[in-house]
């Protein structure tokens, strides 16, 4: 079971939820929340770069009584820079220049491909035990995230409440009251790009309705221009999901795409 974050601010939930937030704060993306003991947090905060394009700027990981800080080409492990492959109780770190992936004993495996795109892996006994962007993981998509008890949360509202206090943090909520676009002007061309040959192996095992949906949010958000990380970020995140489910895309990237 998966958790994901990627391009333009996008998420999917363990339990299936794809939804849109855009705050540059740092937030909870998944952490193990029973009260007595936290064998583990994830936390992120997202940055713009110099396109103006998303990308996480560092991730903070709790394995139980270890501190992990990943930025882009850089592993900090309880305060000290480390070379990769590292290995320690139960954690392997990985990095290369494309990927950094955390293989942790008790679970958990994350991979972040050093820039807009988060994966994370639970084991199943985490079932309805965590909280923060990526759900409760109780197999029920919506409920306990958009609708908790009796009251509907819009996905904005649901993302300010997974952020971090930090006395010194410099960053303002996204507007809970504003509407995100209708964006159908883009459907034809989102549908075409993701049913196309190469993801024929893809369509049964993912919801394509809900890619469909990112990546008309994408070319809304991009405003038309040929800017290729507006189209490409959800294709490769579905492209990656595919390929997590036991599914082999074929070759969708081209000379004049992505």
């Amino acid at each position: 079971y998966v958790c994901s974050t990627w391009g333009n601010n996008h998420f999917k939930t363990f339990d299936g939820d794809i939804y849109q937030f855009t705050g540059t704060c740092e937030y909870n993306f998944v952490s193990d929340c029973r009260e007595s003991y936290t064998e583990f947090s994830v936390h992120i905060q997202r940055t713009l770069d110099s396109n103006n394009h998303p990308e996480i700027q560092y991730i903070l990981l709790k394995i139980k009584d270890i501190t992990v800080y990943l930025k882009s080409k850089l592993v900090v492990v309880d305060g000290q820079i480390v070379k990769t492959p590292y290995y320690h109780s139960g954690l392997v770190i990985e990095s290369n220049d494309i990927y950094t992936k955390i293989y942790a004993k008790l679970g958990l495996i994350l991979m972040w491909n050093q820039q807009d795109a988060l994966m994370v892996e639970l084991d199943s006994k985490f079932n309805n035990h965590t909280c923060g962007l990526c759900g409760d993981y109780n197999g029920i998509p919506i409920y306990n995230e958009f609708i908790k008890g009796g009251q509907c949360y819009n996905s904005i509202t649901f993302g300010n409440l997974q952020k971090i206090n930090k006395p010194d943090a410099i960053c303002e909520d996204p507007d809970e009251t504003q509407a995100l676009p209708s964006c159908n002007g883009h459907r034809d061309e989102c549908q075409r790009l993701l049913t196309s040959p190469a993801f024929a192996d893809c369509r049964l095992r993912l919801n394509l309705e809900m890619y469909i949906q990112a990546c008309m949010q994408d070319k809304c958000a991009c405003h038309g221009s040929e800017d290729a990380f507006c189209l490409c970020s959800t294709m490769s995140e579905y492209s990656r999901q595919c390929s997590h489910a036991g599914g082999r895309p074929g070759e969708w990237r081209t000379q004049d795409f992505c």
